[in-house]
């Protein structure tokens, strides 16, 4: 499949629940392999935050991100609209630290993505299938979610608070298809009681009555009758024989259950990547969805990082180093690579064979032949610039120049007779000649060194 972003730019504008202020949402397209990025634009240079499950840091009533002091509260709404809709790229910007709270669900955000139009773009949609059951368990509260194997993304909420009112609800999708008629209206909902302690601490200064449900699980009491209607601007509050607040009708009889898995979908976003596998999620919260994201995100980031790449040694490789020579400065002993296997315009992948032959071998250590870890940098890093260079008509007139190195590692020792299979995959786009790249470097089935890597590429004539 490939990724998806939106053809145009379209505006929202709301309140925002814990604020009380108008927001203005603005849905924008976005590149291959950008995901889902927040931008605040009433902050000085416009920062931009990445929904990504390491930047949570607060999980009550809703998901609020955080990196370098740019904030992002209650994203889970917007972002289940966006994995609902299956776009893979939009930038979200916002005047405000957070969306709008709209009426409670993923409604109206739906609405503005299908009226902006969906795009296919070229590079394929990146998978995480499931071959194991995978979970997290909250000790404190029970609640428990877990992934096991599945030919689609799949999801099951389990729903029970303990309480007559609400009882013991359930939802389940079996394809992101049914997202938009099946979950995007279902709204979110509270306890009464939750509605007494938030008003009272003024948490909920943008939320009214038609945003939430709001189920009565104690005696609606004549002081509180008249602070809800003070705080809501009613004239008469009542309760339903169902037990709710008398200014909703329910969409569906299960809709919380619903809410919730719209919730499990707009938090597992943040693990950043697609899952094949069913989700089945029991008493759901913001907090054990955020933490379960953590754990995938992980797993997922280290199964890449150690899975080798299948290139067969004895099939004629895409360039041979005469054809890597036309493209690199590098001349012996400095020239690192041999063959290149794959370049596209997002990664590529190269090898070379260690002999005893190396000049680095005389001194790096007699007796003892070690591959220094920075030449195994430099042949990653002249990976990369097959890469960047391959990007321009002319890249014998080009020079690359290293910018910055970050998160090296080194794994396994690299001596004589093995053979390197280096992959370098962008980052981000490249632009003006810079190039931002995740590389890594295998040998002998298993990682041996990672690094991320940043250069430039200078015209010398």
């Amino acid at each position: 499949m490939k990724q998806q972003t939106i053809q145009k730019e379209v505006s929202l504008t709301g309140v925002g629940l814990h604020t009380g202020k108008e927001v203005k949402l603005t849905f924008k397209p976005a590149p291959e392999n950008h995901g889902y990025v927040f931008k605040r634009m009433d902050l000085e240079g416009q920062p931009t935050l990445a929904a990504e499950a390491s930047y949570v840091v607060n999980t009550q009533r809703g998901t609020s991100l955080e990196r370098n002091g740019v904030q992002i509260q209650t994203s889970e709404h917007v972002l289940a609209a966006c994995v609902g809709l299956e776009i893979d790229n939009v930038l979200i910007e916002l005047d405000a630290s957070e969306p709008p709270i709209m009426d409670g669900s993923s409604k109206y955000f739906v609405e503005a993505l299908e009226k902006a139009g969906i795009q296919e773009q070229e590079a394929e949609r990146e998978f995480y299938e499931v071959k194991e059951i995978i979970s997290y368990v909250d000790e404190e509260t029970g609640s428990e979610i877990m992934v096991v194997p599945a030919c689609d993304y799949e999801i099951t909420t389990m729903v029970d608070f303990g309480t007559k009112v609400l009882g013991t609800q359930n939802a389940t999708i079996k394809n992101l298809k049914e997202f938009k008629d099946e979950i995007a209206d279902s709204r979110t909902f509270s306890f009464l009681h939750e509605i007494e302690t938030l008003l009272d601490h003024g948490l909920i200064r943008g939320g009214d009555l038609n945003n939430a449900i709001v189920y009565v699980d104690k005696e609606l009491s004549a002081e509180t009758m008249e602070k809800l209607k003070k705080v809501f601007d009613k004239d008469n509050i009542s309760v339903k024989s169902n037990g709710i607040l008398d200014n909703l009708t329910l969409h569906h009889a299960n809709e919380a259950a619903r809410h919730k898995l719209l919730d499990v979908i707009g938090d597992l976003a943040l693990i950043g990547t697609r899952i094949k596998g069913r989700v089945i999620a029991n008493k759901p919260g913001h907090k054990v969805n955020t933490e379960f994201a953590k754990k995938m995100a992980k797993k997922i980031k280290a199964e890449k990082r150690n899975r080798v790449p299948q290139v067969d040694l004895n099939q004629p490789p895409l360039m041979d180093v005469n054809q890597i020579m036309k493209m690199l400065p590098h001349r012996q002993p400095m020239l690192l690579l041999d063959k290149i296997f794959e370049l596209s315009e997002t990664h590529v992948i190269g090898s070379k064979n260690v002999t005893m032959n190396e000049e680095f071998f005389k001194g790096h250590f007699p007796g003892a032949p070690v591959m220094p870890g920075v030449l195994i940098v430099e042949a990653m890093a002249q990976t990369g610039g097959i890469l960047i260079l391959s990007t321009v008509p002319d890249p014998e007139n080009y020079l690359t120049f290293f910018m910055k190195i970050d998160n090296v590692k080194f794994k396994q020792k690299v001596v004589p007779g093995d053979t390197l299979i280096f992959k370098c995959t962008l980052i981000s786009p490249i632009r003006r000649g810079i190039c931002h790249m995740q590389g890594y470097a295998y040998t002998n089935g298993k990682i041996c060194a990672e690094a991320e890597l940043m250069a430039q590429i200078v015209k010398t004539k």
